[in-house]
């Protein structure tokens, strides 16, 4: 939040719409190589090493970058290079410094993902992941929120680079409750020993033998995409599309979203999914695009707020379906690569997206983004329910003493 609003307002206003449009794609493309790479090789890491050891570990890299942001934004080098794009088009020179940190900060975060969500089945009766996972997320969320919250007052009274001292101590925490978990999170194998690059592969094969899963990876394909599109010009529907420039108002878009993501986390674990769970990722996918296209219709805050709540609330009732759907159907020792395999496809594309996102700004202005993103992931939605039978059929048992499918 903190590089993304920094990003768009370091440009004059009338450059906003194209100039910061582009910066800010430029910025998601920054951490694309590394990311997909991390997110290839995750999964393998996860079934092969010790979990909470490894989630220590790449936690720890987070509080690194974080810190070496903070301390590029103090001590911000001055100057700026010339890129190709509209007449006159350049990026600050400590721009371009925060792409490495940014890329060290995503990867983290790519590498914590998959050991993370293996680990919870370890803990978590099956019957019961639904609710832990809807639990633990709508924590994580209210607790994001809080701090996007802090962020946004700290961008608005003081400089930047103060608003760091939030997620650093978010990551701070996060690494001391890691050294306090005692439970076991070891990965017992079987078989021959492969190499990290095999046992990877392994993660994609497993997904093409199972068309239901398969599916739900070609639908996150397309719906990140076209999130991406949107949502990394954000900062700039708040700056130009809206006219609030105050760090305030963007921290209170990101923590309505998140808040709503926590809301759809509690919503759907008390519901009894797990019968029709395609459907639901199907059914909520349509209302993913009818809550971006309604963005497009509003030009106030106060209507704008309520719609991103209900936006977040979508994804985090889909990240549960999902979550307890592989953490229930999928073996633990492949449980990691599996996750990682879906991410790689999942997030693929969502790097063009936000350099698509920048291109189409440029040339629609910031409504005809949220207007071409919305309608299309609404017709995507329909298309899957007639097109995606295994997706659409995808159930599976919640009783401890069944089994998957």
């Amino acid at each position: 939040m903190i590089l993304f609003f920094s990003v768009a307002v370091a440009y004059p206003v009338d450059h906003r719409a194209s100039f910061a449009a582009l910066a800010l794609a430029l910025l998601g493309l920054s951490s694309t190589v590394p990311t997909l790479i991390a997110a290839f090789y995750s999964g393998a890491l996860a079934d092969r090493y010790d979990r909470g050891k490894l989630m220590r570990f790449v936690n720890l890299v987070g509080v690194a970058a974080t810190t070496g942001l903070a301390a590029l934004f103090v001590f911000q080098p001055a100057g700026q290079i010339d890129l190709p794009g509209p007449p006159g088009f350049y990026v600050p020179v400590w721009i371009l410094f925060i792409y490495p940190f940014w890329a060290a900060v995503i990867v983290s975060s790519t590498i914590f993902r998959p050991a993370f969500n293996t680990s919870v089945p370890r803990v978590v009766r099956r019957d019961l992941l639904g609710r832990a996972n809807g639990a633990i997320y709508a924590i994580a969320g209210g607790v994001s929120a809080a701090g996007t919250i802090g962020v946004g007052v700290l961008l608005t009274v003081a400089p930047a680079a103060y608003a760091f001292a939030i997620p650093f101590a978010l990551l701070f925490v996060t690494q001391v409750a890691l050294s306090g978990v005692d439970v076991d999170l070891s990965v017992s194998r079987t078989g021959p020993a492969r190499s990290l690059l095999r046992d990877a592969r392994n993660g994609f094969a497993y997904l093409r033998q199972h068309r239901s899963l398969l599916q739900i990876t070609v639908a996150a394909l397309v719906i990140n995409f076209l999130v991406a599109l949107a949502t990394v010009e954000l900062a700039l529907y708040v700056t130009s599309w809206l006219g609030l420039t105050q760090g305030i108002w963007y921290g209170a878009m990101v923590a309505a979203a998140t808040v709503g993501a926590s809301a759809g986390f509690v919503l759907v674990a008390n519901v009894r999914f797990e019968p029709r769970a395609g459907r639901w990722l199907i059914g909520l996918t349509c209302a993913l695009g009818g809550s971006l296209f309604a963005l497009a219709l509003v030009h106030t805050i106060w209507l704008a707020l309520p719609i991103i709540f209900l936006f977040g609330t979508i994804p985090g009732m889909f990240t549960t379906v999902f979550l307890s759907t592989i953490q229930s159907t999928v073996p633990d020792e492949m449980m990691g690569r599996v996750f990682s395999a879906d991410e790689v496809g999942s997030y693929a594309l969502v790097p063009v997206g936000q350099y698509a996102g920048g291109e189409l700004t440029v040339a629609a202005g910031v409504q005809g983004t949220y207007f071409f993103a919305g309608a299309t992931i609404l017709v995507f939605g329909v298309f899957m329910f007639a097109a995606f039978g295994s997706l659409r059929n995808l159930s599976y048992p919640s009783s401890p003493s069944s089994t998957g499918h």
